[in-house]
């Protein structure tokens, strides 16, 4: 799963390479704040991921085919009503992404270009949240990984070809996007369609009565991945107000933050499906045994990014960004970047564990707390420091986060309510 999800920000760190070689940093800073911003709307969908790995985490347990069926169908078919409705409102949202960039003249036309192109993969985004959640739930980690890793090698070659071969600029970008979220769909439903190939789907389980639950989880964490979403938008906007450059340093951190996130997200995935597991056999002791030793895991890698980001955090950037303002803009925030993984380790991991344990609840109160208590308070006492101040706003809020997950889930396992 490490492996699986560390191919992800590679492919972003590809794109913004090809982008930040191109003759002006506009391209970057505008393709940037819209391939944000349709990220933040399929993340504002990934409960229909979250749902999908616990359940069917829970139904391998219990050794309950049926249950791994019906919850995967569920998913699948909210997938197609979001992505219907997304692609229906596509000007609604990119009226929404212009109006909160408040950007030059030529910024907003590489947002408008770029967006217009990658919204079309909305179909192919949410279904693969569904299907990936659910074949991670099923401990399917190897197909996930040869998964992501032609659907992301794709989209890389074809980022390449379609800019430099082609001179399509932002909108080869968005079109190599595109085409990898709709192979990877594909790749997933073959996978699956070996697991389950005798399976047979019930109307029944499409009925109110039995989508209740499932909804019901999905609401909850719904308000907790808009809550994150919505604090990220905040860093990326109020970034654009602080000017151009500001806006593409934003950009360029973002894509560490990436790949700290879904390097250690890869640890959490694997948790979710072992924590699963463990409650699917009414097992307290299981799941402990799969937190203390996931977190083991995540501090070692933690360390490992923070290692790598102070030593040679400075090449990276060079890699990143021709532009030698940039690159001198980019390194006065190295120190944080490499702080980020030993602070941020803990609500990676936890969020993991309580997504397993199917406790949406939960989550969404710590997210909520975090944001009001952490996140906002401290970005007003850091408003002087400008767009550093958003960012050590930002690592308080991921360390709030790890606090209060992981306080709960002591209290839980204190009172055996864990399983």
């Amino acid at each position: 799963m490490i492996l699986s999800n560390l191919t992800t920000p590679l492919m972003g760190l590809v794109d913004t390479a090809v982008l930040g070689h191109l003759d002006s940093a506009h391209y970057l800073a505008g393709a940037s704040v819209a391939g944000l911003f349709i990220t933040q709307l399929y993340w504002l969908c990934g409960f229909l991921r979250m749902t999908s790995t616990g359940l069917s985490a829970q139904a391998l347990g219990e050794g309950n085919s049926e249950k791994a069926a019906q919850c995967l169908a569920q998913g699948l078919l909210l997938s197609v009503l979001l992505g219907a409705f997304i692609l229906l409102t596509q000007s609604l949202w990119l009226d929404a992404v212009l109006f909160l960039a408040n950007a030059q003249l030529n910024v907003a036309q590489v947002i408008k270009d770029y967006f217009e192109t990658r919204i079309w993969g909305a179909p192919a985004a949410l279904a693969n949240l569904a299907l990936v959640g659910w074949l991670i739930g099923q401990q399917k980690a190897k197909q996930v990984l040869w998964i992501q890793i032609i659907g992301n090698l794709l989209n890389a070659v074809l980022s390449i070809a379609l800019v430099v071969g082609f001179k399509l600029d932002v909108s080869g970008v968005a079109l190599a996007t595109v085409i990898a979220e709709y192979t990877i769909s594909g790749l997933s439903l073959w996978a699956v369609w070996r697991m389950l190939p005798s399976c047979k789907i019930d109307l029944d389980w499409f009925s109110l009565d039995q989508m209740k639950g499932l909804l019901g989880l999905n609401g909850y964490s719904f308000v907790r991945n808009i809550t994150l979403q919505l604090c990220l938008a905040f860093l990326v906007f109020q970034g654009m107000r602080f000017g151009q450059t500001s806006a593409a340093v934003n950009a360029i951190l973002l894509q560490f933050f990436s790949l700290i996130a879904l390097g250690l997200d890869g640890i959490a995935f694997s948790a979710e499906a072992l924590v699963g597991e463990q409650k699917g056999k009414k097992n307290p002791l299981g799941v402990a045994a799969v937190v203390l030793q996931s977190l083991l895991w995540s501090l070692g890698l933690a360390i490992i990014y923070s290692a790598v980001f102070w030593f040679f955090g400075d090449e990276i950037v060079t890699l990143l960004t021709s532009h030698q303002t940039l690159q001198d803009a980019t390194t006065h925030y190295l120190p944080i970047i490499a702080l980020l993984p030993l602070l941020a380790h803990w609500c990676f991991l936890l969020d993991g564990v309580f997504v397993g344990l199917t406790r949406a609840k939960a989550m969404q109160n710590s997210m909520l707390a975090s944001a009001l208590l952490a996140y906002l308070p401290l970005w007003w006492l850091f408003s002087d420091l400008g767009n550093q101040g958003l960012w050590f706003a930002l690592l308080a809020f991921l360390f709030a986060r790890g606090l209060s997950l992981g306080g709960y889930f002591i209290y839980l396992y204190r009172t055996a309510q864990v399983v």
